[in-house]
């Protein structure tokens, strides 16, 4: 597989890819897939669901991350993706968090391959949209090729042609989920064997891709790569991604980003009263491994929180830049 074939994506991540993240990566990178945050189907169906499903036009190709157990719910919460106008549903099968697991949400799901598949197969039925599933390599014990297999082999059986596998597995007992990122080792062989066993599925990899070398180096093995934690404190990441693999000219400047990030700004508070500081959060990263770095995120990280703050804490960020490089 060429380079410029394999997808790459920005992970889904609770508290950060939200829409003012989202549109912030895609002025940065104009190939990558943006995933919401998990939402679960009871925020959908009992909660605000035109706030958790609310995303700009710009961010588009973009995928709904569902976090839920019910076939029906799921199902149900699929078709309203596809009235919100997104490019395709993901089922989490991965998180290991305490409060996802009493909901039967995340990587328990792994251990009932039979219930994900039905819930594959009631998702499937209600759009178009393409469905997938995000999951782990295993969970606690149950940690070898087989289990991945037969939970991949089930799902796959009801028409599933994509999964995006995160190479570890989750111990849900006695780890936080920052320690299920970071303790148990990465396998990339183990999801590049589910590759070579069904290589008619559509199966991407996530964990631990850091730099461009990593994502060069397992481009050619896998359908996709997705980015986590690296594309948060170093957004500007996607950028060497697009020139890398994608061969995309004409990339904005981290000062046009910032500029169009103030008039983003400007915009969200109008409509909605959305504060400055909620948008500010995603972008502290932007000069990253720069001159000025640290004057930049010095300057928001206290500004935007000052009252009556607006969207020109982020001109007084870039000439805070300016000043620190010269």
């Amino acid at each position: 597989m060429s380079n410029n074939h394999v997808k790459i994506s920005v992970a889904p991540m609770m508290d950060w890819t939200d829409r003012h993240c989202r549109y912030f990566h895609r002025l940065i990178s104009p190939n990558a897939i943006l995933y919401s945050e998990m939402v679960t189907t009871g925020a959908l169906l009992h909660g605000d669901a035109e706030r958790f499903l609310r995303f700009n036009t710009q961010e588009h190709p973009v995928t709904l991350q569902l976090g839920g157990s019910d076939p029906y719910e799921l199902a149900k919460c699929t078709e309203m993706a596809a009235e919100a106008g997104y490019d395709e549903v993901n089922l989490n099968c991965g998180c290991p968090s305490d409060r996802v697991q009493k909901g039967k949400i995340g990587a328990i799901l792994m251990t009932e391959p039979d219930l994900v598949a039905t819930c594959y197969a009631e998702m499937s039925k209600v759009s178009a949209l393409p469905v997938t599933i995000k999951c782990r390599t295993g969970i606690d014990e149950q940690d070898d090729f087989a289990f991945l297999d037969v939970f991949v082999d089930k799902i796959a059986d009801k028409g599933c042609t994509e999964f995006i596998i995160h190479a570890r597995k989750a111990w849900l007992n006695g780890l936080s989920p920052k320690q299920n990122r970071e303790i148990p080792p990465l396998d990339y062989e183990r999801v590049y064997n589910v590759k070579e066993k069904y290589p008619q599925l559509c199966i991407s990899l996530n964990g631990g891709l850091k730099t461009l070398e990593d994502i060069e180096e397992n481009a050619p093995r896998f359908d996709g790569l997705m980015i986590g934690r690296e594309t948060y404190s170093n957004p500007y990441f996607l950028a060497e991604i697009e020139k890398g693999i994608f061969k995309t000219a004409n990339l904005r400047s981290r000062e046009e980003i910032a500029r169009i990030m103030m008039q983003y700004a400007a915009e969200q508070n109008k409509l909605y009263g959305t504060p400055i500081k909620s948008i500010t959060r995603h972008i502290l990263g932007l000069y990253h491994g720069q001159k000025g770095a640290k004057a930049w995120k010095r300057t928001l990280s206290t500004l935007p929180y000052e009252k009556g703050a607006n969207e020109s804490v982020i001109e007084q960020a870039l000439l805070a830049v300016k000043t620190a490089a010269s």
